[in-house]
């Protein structure tokens, strides 16, 4: 029979997961949670790095599950994106074949712009016996102080950073901030590069999923632009 007054012994390897692991998974009575990694951005394109990232943290933190969350619009980008319909379509594909990978969207249901706050509260409300963690990549952690209501949102879930050599400095309110983070391979990718490699007619080869490139190629995403002829000018010439 379970006690609920049992302790470990001090040091030994029961009392390591005891404190490590156990806290984290009971909920209310010893009820257990499931641990859910929430995975947002643009992913426009989504990349390599965004799915080496995702394949950590469930090793890293014992996830049950991530949740990938492409915004409708990001509040910070004034930039025209794809499609979101071709932004969801990318992330799909390149995620297929890992089962604890899923597309949430609630933020492209809602449309206008997304607020990652919006989105915990509605998943919390949805779905209250999960323990949420939300996922960033280091740039996203460096400016998580200009987020709205960034204090409730990491009050709601666990925090948890990718950090990356040479990003920008993190706002000392943020840095102190309790957090988990998981370690990850040297990588270069950025979808900002990635579309400008695009836009000059470059390969993109090794820099996203296979089944990524082709789509992009298919729909003829994030092409150069057309010159078009002058005026008077014979187009076939």
């Amino acid at each position: 029979m379970w006690r609920y007054d049992w302790q470990p012994a001090p040091g030994s390897a029961e009392a390591r997961l005891y404190s490590d692991f156990l806290p984290a998974r009971l909920g209310c009575r010893g009820r257990v949670l499931r641990r859910v990694g929430i995975f947002g951005g643009s992913f426009d394109p989504v990349h390599n790095a965004h799915v080496a990232l995702a394949n950590t943290a469930p090793a890293e933190l014992a996830l049950d599950q991530v949740r990938w969350v492409p915004v409708w619009q990001a509040w910070q980008k004034a930039r025209e994106m794809a499609p979101a319909a071709d932004r969801e379509a990318m992330v799909r594909l390149a995620i297929s074949g890992e089962p604890r990978f899923v597309v949430e969207r609630c933020e492209l249901r809602r449309r206008g712009t997304s607020y990652t706050l919006d989105t915990v509260r509605e998943l919390r409300a949805a779905e209250p016996g999960i323990d949420w963690y939300l996922i960033l990549g280091q740039d996203q952690y460096a400016g998580l102080h200009t987020w709205r209501d960034w204090r409730e949102l990491v009050s709601l879930v666990t925090l948890v950073i990718a950090p990356r050599p040479g990003a920008a400095a993190v706002n000392p309110q943020v840095a102190h901030t309790p957090h988990r983070t998981v370690a990850l391979p040297l990588m270069d990718e950025s979808s900002t590069d990635i579309r400008e490699l695009l836009a000059a007619g470059l390969s993109i080869e090794g820099l996203v999923p296979p089944a990524v490139a082709s789509y992009i190629d298919r729909h003829h995403l994030y092409q150069p632009p057309t010159t078009p002829p002058e005026h008077g000018a014979n187009p076939r010439s």
